[in-house]
């Protein structure tokens, strides 16, 4: 049984919650099974023209995906979307994959964040949501999306946007990590509350470092295990059959917190590894995700588990 809960608030659209990612990678690779992971949908926009509402163009996107590469380092296409999307019915599409097992919510965000920022894909296009899902090993894309407007769905799909907006006088509140932009103090992507089982919690609200979340976590509990970086990269990657981007893998090959990521080191290695046929290198954006060969053709371990700007969003 995991020792701690980590419930996530995040949003397919939002560059800081993409931008965590690597950290996100490191945790899950040194904390493991220890931590259960519970996804929130927050809905940064329910229309499209709420977001133009507040100063959004997808001139001022493509200026916001050039900032975050440059300083995060995640994939990014740079192309120009056509028009701005709401990001509601690929929140609902989450929900629906969630509810199925919650290995298949966290893979159709991940897939839905690679398309909303490494193709000029809409998140409130039913097609494009439908093509990025149907890339999810044991989901059925056509099913998740048949259900988007399901009033089950939809509950949950409420209750989420309810929760997200419940941080009025919490911790991320007091950092002044909240948003109000469409009322409520709510979470902004992706702020984590790590609980036990007693009922102790620790909040680590908005962007933050990796350092931050492992604080968190020593602090709710010292007898943890710690599993210690990899040594070699292709280890890394048969523990993520979904595979990791160059920057999540550079993270999570970190040696010891007193060393920053290696992204050119990492890109080396696995250049090498690609060359020797133990990697295989599917283009996402301006960089790639990254598979071990022998998860590459099954990918299938989620659909197993299924079975078993400057402002923050």
């Amino acid at each position: 049984m995991p020792a701690i809960t980590a419930i996530h608030f995040t949003d397919p659209a939002c560059p800081w919650a993409y931008s965590a990612r690597p950290a996100h990678a490191r945790l899950r690779w040194r904390f493991g099974d220890q931590i259960d992971w519970q996804l929130v949908l927050i809905v940064l926009s329910e229309s499209a023209e709420a977001y133009e509402a507040r100063g959004y163009t997808p001139e001022r996107l493509l200026d916001t995906q050039h900032r975050f590469s440059a300083r995060f380092g995640m994939p990014y296409s740079f192309e120009l979307k056509p028009r701005m999307s709401a990001t509601a019915r690929a929140c609902r599409a989450i929900v629906a994959a969630r509810e199925l097992h919650p290995a298949l919510g966290e893979a159709a965000l991940r897939a839905l964040q690679l398309m909303h920022f490494t193709t000029a894909g809409l998140l409130d296009d039913d097609e494009a949501v439908r093509a990025a899902l149907a890339t999810v090993p044991g989901l059925d894309a056509d099913a998740v999306v048949s259900r988007i407007d399901d009033p089950e769905i939809v509950a949950a799909y409420e209750a989420d946007r309810a929760h997200a907006r419940s941080a009025e006088g919490s911790p991320t509140h007091a950092q002044d990590r909240f948003s109000t932009s469409d009322g409520p103090v709510r979470y902004t992507a992706p702020s984590v509350i790590f609980e036990r089982a007693d009922g102790r919690r620790f909040e680590v609200g908005g962007f933050q470092p990796f350092e931050a979340y492992d604080t968190a976590l020593a602090n709710l509990d010292v007898t943890l295990e710690r599993r210690r970086a990899p040594a070699i990269a292709v280890e890394a990657l048969y523990t993520f059959p979904e595979g990791l981007t160059t920057a999540e893998l550079a993270s999570v090959m970190r040696p010891t917190d007193l060393v920053d990521a290696d992204f050119d080191a990492t890109t080396a290695e696995l250049a090498e590894l690609a060359a020797a046929g133990a990697v295989v290198r599917e283009p996402a954006g301006a960089d790639a995700v990254w598979r071990a060969t022998g998860a590459a053709a099954g990918g299938g371990t989620v659909g197993a588990a299924a079975g078993s700007d400057q402002q923050q969003h």
